[in-house]
């Protein structure tokens, strides 16, 4: 097939990866270019050069913060997505794998005359929710968790579940943790992934905690990360996933502390794969992800019901958490169920309507 994989543009598709949807969408144009299918990923400058990524415009993701630059950030992206849509429209493609976060390739798919796969990774939030609302009555939505696809129910009745995959010989089975042992935590150093919660639980169930992740939101490291800086942490700073993988599979257990309903949770995947056992807030898809044999789960932001996890899951056998990640988070069967998803909407796909200009036929 002849793939066009839009990416989001907040950050590189390249490592050391800004989050676990950078991570996906590598791993799936990888996997599918070595199943011999023709990929052009489109996406942020700096993206990983090894997929000859087609580049648009620099990454978007550091000006959240301020609404002036964040006014600029949308006309980029809206600019850039035009763009990418109007080479998509002309560029023969037989499907397109919309990976983005961004409204405007749904409200193009009415125009472009391709088939397209919309994967869900996020919660409904008011711009995308706007999109799928406006998007080709044919398109195909896939979502990460069965938990995702619920709360997109209301707009998006049927829905595909396709769960992410990750790297297994990366994130390889480490039989046993190091002594002195530790806890591990990895994400993005924000408020909705609740660091400072993984510090208090750690140190209540008596265990140092070592972390990695970009610190994303400066203002929170500042007032609620820095404090609490001591000689029981280790901050790894942002690491490749080969770096992060070794720091995962020594530790004893991986804390998983979300403060939103976390859609997926590749952090689990990766401590499970690894053998390493996870404590983690139940929100979201995780309490389907965290199974009794792997894992414990504790209420949300309940810092000592979260130690009382960690104290359960530390005594937990890798080897089932092994064989657990190797069955449910394979990158090999997320392509395959991926593959199988594009043929279908190949198979049933109507004559769509001719590609044009959608500067000019997609509204703002």
């Amino acid at each position: 097939m002849k793939i066009a994989l839009l990416a989001h543009l907040k950050y590189p598709i390249a490592q050391p990866y800004g989050g676990g949807l950078e991570m996906q969408t590598h791993l799936l144009t990888r996997t599918l270019r070595q199943r011999g299918h023709a990929v052009t990923l489109f996406a942020a400058h700096g993206s990983d050069p090894a997929l000859e990524p087609h580049t648009v415009c620099p990454p978007t993701g550091e000006a959240f913060a301020d609404p002036v630059h964040e006014l600029a950030v949308d006309a980029a992206e809206f600019a850039a997505y035009s763009v990418i849509m109007d080479a998509v429209a002309g560029g023969g493609f037989d499907l397109v794998h919309n990976n983005s976060l961004h409204d405007l390739p749904l409200r193009a798919s009415l125009h472009i005359g391709v088939p397209m796969v919309t994967a869900l990774h996020t919660p409904p939030f008011d711009s995308l929710a706007a999109g799928v609302a406006a998007a080709s009555p044919g398109m195909t939505f896939a979502a990460v968790s069965k938990t995702l696809a619920q709360d997109w129910r209301a707009l998006v009745p049927e829905t595909h579940v396709i769960g992410n995959g990750i790297d297994l010989g990366t994130f390889r089975f480490q039989a046993e943790p190091a002594i002195p042992a530790y806890a591990f935590w990895s994400g993005r150093i924000v408020p909705e992934k609740g660091l400072h919660l993984a510090i208090e639980a750690a140190r209540l169930a008596g265990l140092p905690l070592v972390f990695a992740g970009p610190r994303t939101d400066i203002a929170y490291w500042t007032t609620e990360i820095a404090p609490r800086l001591g000689p029981d942490l280790t901050d790894l700073g942002h690491l490749s996933h080969g770096e992060l993988a070794a720091h995962l599979g020594r530790a004893t257990v991986a804390l998983v502390t979300p403060r939103w309903e976390e859609p997926f949770g590749l952090v689990v995947a990766e401590a499970l794969a690894c053998g390493t056992p996870v404590a983690a807030f139940a929100r979201g898809a995780l309490p389907d992800l965290v199974v009794p044999a792997c894992g414990r789960c504790a209420r949300a932001d309940d810092v000592a019901d979260l130690a009382r996890a960690i104290g359960a899951a530390i005594r937990l056998d890798r080897q089932a958490c092994r064989a657990y990640g190797e069955t449910l988070f394979d990158a090999e069967t997320m392509t395959d169920r991926y593959e199988a998803l594009y043929r279908s909407v190949l198979a049933a796909a109507p004559v769509l309507a001719e590609p044009g200009c959608l500067l000019d036929a997609v509204a703002v």
